[in-house]
């Protein structure tokens, strides 16, 4: 890890601003949207069963406010079953009202390492809407059960009421897991968690072991890290994922809705991927898809960690489908190797909210709200570009904190490995062993080679790092 020296005056913050400007995010929310969410705040469209007995805990990472899901599991006599609450932002935000109206012109809270531009004003999104512990909140509760192998038999989803009883984070949970002392709803995700991996990888889905680069306040400023997610959280995502799949299942058999979709990998991309494969030695047996590929794979090892960085060209592609009739040709999303909705982050992503409506409609057998079907169709260009702008944001910032952390080491050596190379121009990528940084690099690159880069150039102003492996011309 590298720290800002105390004696360099630090103005990262100076450049996420400008970073702001360039891609055009909200300062903040109009005075009318804050007065409208102030005002239903108190007063929200309650309706449903009263969960409030049912012992919800919430799973995020540590001092999270945005808290849209809440879990509880029990085992059955013969399997399982997930309760899972997800924060009602229905019975706040009506379509096709002013919060409704900034929220589409957002599509998503953005993240940003000095905060956050969140979707709904802090009254709702941390607060009134949000499950936070002890308090009363209205929830879409799913309720899933599952067979001794994981396989879902049955789903449904209601309006109720639901209290979280406590707030964890990852940590938490992994530590209770490792130590033997999970018992109850812990131990339970750790044991249905093992199972639905086990299941995505049977039938053919992707997650790809691969370390985040994450930029990370610090007291004195900010520095960057390879962020390896725990186990605890690959099994809170399965419960998410399992969530999603029965909401597409639902929409799919009502022929209204709208999906999360990733085309199948193109013929030509695999040939290529697997010709990495062969020429990193990273095995590929006849009849293995590409999820039983990198399953295991381990991303501090150079050659599998540059057939990971490869592979991702079989992951790109994804988007949103809506449909009102029949169902879309495309309706699967190739990493979860089925149908998939998402449902379960209302507070922080404007679809998942008008997926919700639509499946609690479904659900009851009543008609979807005609102001919700109305919505459904402007979506998936709405996240389209709401995607693009924090996917681009969150490039941007790394960028500059690369920069602004190296700026002064121009002329010096460094420990890398060759993650992927340009043909085409020739160089091409290297991720360095410390700091946690992923930059361009010129020179006859060997693929998944450890090689020693030269630093050439680490300029904030245009937040572009560049490298030279050591040595070359």
């Amino acid at each position: 890890m590298i720290q800002v020296p105390e004696e360099i005056p630090l103005k990262l913050e100076d450049g996420f601003d400008r970073i702001g400007r360039e891609l055009a995010l909200p300062a903040g929310f109009p005075p009318a949207v804050l007065d409208e969410a102030a005002w239903v705040a108190q007063v929200p469209r309650l309706s449903g069963k009263d969960l409030t007995d049912l012992p919800f805990v919430t799973i995020d990472p540590p001092g999270s406010m945005d808290l849209d899901q809440a879990l509880h599991l029990e085992r059955l006599r013969a399997g399982y079953r997930v309760w899972y609450a997800v924060a009602d932002v229905g019975a706040f935000v009506r379509p096709g009202g002013i919060i409704d109206a900034e929220a589409r012109a957002r599509g998503e809270t953005v993240y940003m390492p000095q905060g956050k531009i969140p979707l709904h004003p802090k009254v709702l999104s941390e607060d009134a809407a949000s499950l936070l512990p002890g308090l009363p909140r209205p929830a879409a509760v799913w309720r899933i059960d599952l067979d001794a192998d994981g396989r879902t038999i049955g789903a449904d989803v209601q309006r109720a009421l639901v209290r979280s009883r406590e707030r964890l984070d990852y940590a938490y949970v992994q530590a209770a897991v490792d130590t033997g002392t999970a018992d109850g709803v812990l131990g339970l995700l750790a044991e249905i968690g093992r199972l639905r991996l086990a299941l995505e990888r049977e039938r053919g889905g992707v997650t790809l072991p691969t370390p985040e680069q994450e930029v990370v306040p610090v007291d004195d400023g900010y520095r960057l890290e390879y962020r390896v997610p725990l186990p605890a959280e690959a099994w809170n995502a399965q419960i998410s994922l399992l969530t999603g799949m029965a909401a597409a299942a639902m929409m799919l058999d009502a022929e209204i809705g709208i999906l999360r979709v990733l085309p199948a990998s193109r013929p030509d991309d695999l040939a290529k991927v697997r010709l990495v494969a062969g020429a990193l030695g990273v095995p590929w047996p006849d009849g293995a898809g590409y999820g039983e590929v990198v399953h295991g794979l381990d991303p501090n090892n150079p050659r599998q960690a540059a057939f990971l960085h490869e592979s991702r060209v079989l992951l790109r592609g994804s988007g949103y489908e809506a449909f009102d009739g029949a169902p879309p040709k495309e309706a699967g999303h190739a990493a979860v190797a089925a149908p998939y909705a998402h449902v379960t982050a209302p507070l922080r992503r404007l679809v998942d909210r008008y997926a919700t409506e639509v499946c609690l409609a479904v659900a009851a057998g009543e008609p979807v709200p005609a102001d919700v079907r109305a919505g459904l169709a402007g979506l998936p260009e709405l996240m389209a570009v709401s995607g693009r702008r924090a996917s681009a944001v969150d490039r941007a910032c790394v960028d500059l904190v690369e920069a602004f952390l190296l700026r002064g080491r121009v002329g010096e050596a460094f420990e890398a490995v060759v993650i992927d190379v340009d043909e085409r121009r020739g160089g091409g990528q290297v991720q360095l062993v410390e700091p946690a940084v992923i930059a361009r690099c010129d020179g006859p690159l060997p693929l998944g080679s450890q090689v020693t880069v030269r630093l050439t150039k680490a300029d904030p102003a245009t937040r572009e790092v560049r490298f030279t492996l050591d040595g070359s011309p």
